[in-house]
């Protein structure tokens, strides 16, 4: 197998194809990926997940997550849950109503008082009026994740330098039956190939991804120096009630309007907490490009109320900010996966899912391939 992108996605496929059997050559743009999978929140997200289809392949991804951070301990997975605040009587109904669903057990919900909330996660002084607790989520570091998973990958195929080969800083120029060719001139032939390209739309990716329906979003995050603290949960508040599809009950209607600021930049709030204490903090979301190359420091100043709202604290310093954009369908497909010739496939358009559903599109991309894990 030839697999194009090293992001999350692409890694993914690389090590199920692995777990499988097969040879992989595995190339990317990048000396080392700096794209959407690095400049992430970590999350294994099943709280927030749709009912169906989509909440069961991220109970699938939780469990492959799991599993494989048992031979790559370095992708640190921490099994750490979530908690969303509820902070407005009518956030506290919606999340009311999501615990009496029937898939509240699977999701691993439970709605808490405050007290029972700082009793969880005793970071938490702030103001609310209750939490859903969810013990499924999980995180991951974002910026080891992947290099951990080469390593894992390299260091299995150490008897066999072809088993697994890493080729970064690759610029794919031909995209042809059973073979690609990079900027080098060097040729990569396999009995499959398949194209995990992010937001990539140079090239033959455009070929590839003509008339995909697919639309690359820009979101804003800011990390801080370490709490002082742990963080026992990762944080979620009231506005990503409107953003995740799992909260879309009749209460989400009778919320309020967003504060300007947040309307304006499809705010939510998200928290984790690096392995090392600092906290990554987002996010913002921009659907029409051209995108602009400076963030905007409006949305920041939110965030940073909103954190400190809910932690009843002043914020560490903020240390680093960043944009990222990723790749989102846009009919109702959890990702792109088209098989554009009968040995070519490509692979994209999880949106803010990648990194919670990643092993699991992998697993059924290589089920489609006929080759089941």
């Amino acid at each position: 197998m030839v697999i194009v992108g090293a992001g999350i996605i692409g890694t993914m496929h690389a090590v199920l194809a692995r777990q499988a059997g097969w040879t992989v050559t595995h190339l990317d743009r990048d000396i080392e990926p700096r794209s959407a999978s690095v400049r992430n929140f970590g999350l294994v997200w099943v709280s927030g997940r749709a009912e169906g289809a989509e909440l069961d392949l991220a109970l699938r991804a939780r469990q492959l997550w799991q599993d494989i951070a048992v031979e790559a301990p370095g992708i640190g997975f921490r099994p750490d849950g979530s908690m969303t605040v509820a902070q407005l009587p009518e956030e506290l109904a919606v999340l009311e109503q999501v615990v009496a669903r029937a898939d509240a057990g699977a999701r691993g919900l439970h709605l808490l008082e405050p007290d029972d909330v700082r009793a969880v996660n005793p970071a938490l002084r702030g103001h609310m009026l209750g939490g859903l607790h969810c013990t499924t989520d999980a995180v991951v570091e974002p910026r080891l994740a992947l290099p951990a998973l080469r390593g894992h990958l390299l260091a299995d195929a150490a008897d066999d330098e072809r088993a697994y080969r890493f080729r970064g800083g690759r610029i794919v120029t031909e995209v042809g039956p059973g073979h690609i060719v990079d900027h080098t001139g060097e040729r990569h032939d396999g009995d499959v190939v398949v194209v995990c390209p992010g937001t990539e739309r140079q090239g033959p990716m455009a070929e590839l991804l003509d008339e995909a329906p697919v639309r690359p979003v820009q979101l804003q995050m800011m990390q801080t120096a370490p709490l002082g603290e742990p963080l026992t949960t990762s944080l979620a508040d009231g506005d990503s009630l409107r953003y995740y599809p799992g909260f879309r009950v009749p209460a989400l209607a009778d919320l309020p309007p967003q504060a300007p600021v947040a309307a304006r930049h499809h705010m939510q709030l998200l928290i984790s907490q690096r392995a090392t204490g600092e906290l990554t903090i987002g996010d913002t979301h921009a659907y029409v490009e051209p995108f602009d190359f400076a963030g905007a420091e409006t949305p920041y100043e939110h965030l940073a109320d909103r954190a400190e709202s809910i932690l009843g604290r002043p914020l560490p310093p903020v240390r680093r900010r960043w944009t990222g954009v990723y790749s989102q369908c846009l009919d109702d497909a959890i990702c792109h996966r088209h098989q554009v010739a009968p040995d070519i496939w490509v692979v994209t358009g999880p949106g803010g899912r990648g990194m919670t559903l990643s092993p699991a599109i992998a697993e059924q991309t290589m089920a489609e391939i006929g080759a089941p894990v």
